[in-house]
């Protein structure tokens, strides 16, 4: 299933990403999405979240209560406009879940926008696209806590 999504920040290109690699920056967003635990690592361009977190309704009966996040960005080098892709991976470890995709940083809207673009895929047979299309709101929900977090982080 094809998930996209935008985000704008009132911000140069280059003060957003130094914000996406920045560990506590991540905690906040971890914190922001109510997750119970979580862990963050960044070596250099390379993120890595982990988060536990209450498992949404339609999830639940095949993850138990909670289910723990995985998302890796690994960020290119940036262009002269300022445009850096990102190549992301998001997984459900113990779950047959996984998103590949991309984040970009770019000049636009106030300041930068932030685009995500990936696809989500559950490989559960007769139920998987059942599956995807209810864990999509819960992905959407979860970057646009970078929209929340970081417009605060950035002071605007």
């Amino acid at each position: 299933m094809d998930i996209s999504s935008t985000a704008e920040f009132a911000a140069r290109p280059d003060h957003v990403y130094a914000m996406m690699i920045d560990r506590d920056y991540l905690g906040q967003v971890c914190v922001a999405s109510h997750a119970s635990a979580y862990d963050v690592s960044v070596t250099g361009a390379n993120t890595k979240t982990s988060r536990t977190m209450a498992a949404p309704a339609a999830a639940a009966k095949f993850t138990g209560p909670d289910l723990t996040v995985v998302e890796e960005v690994a960020w290119g080098p940036d262009e002269a406009d300022g445009t850096r892709v990102g190549t992301m991976r998001l997984t459900v470890p113990g779950q047959p879940v996984a998103m590949n995709g991309t984040m970009t940083i770019s000049p636009g809207g106030p300041g930068t926008v932030l685009d995500l673009k990936g696809q989500l895929k559950v490989s559960v047979p007769l139920f998987g696209r059942k599956i995807e299309e209810s864990a999509a709101p819960a992905v959407m929900a979860g970057f646009m806590t970078h929209r929340t977090v970081g417009a605060a982080w950035l002071g605007g």
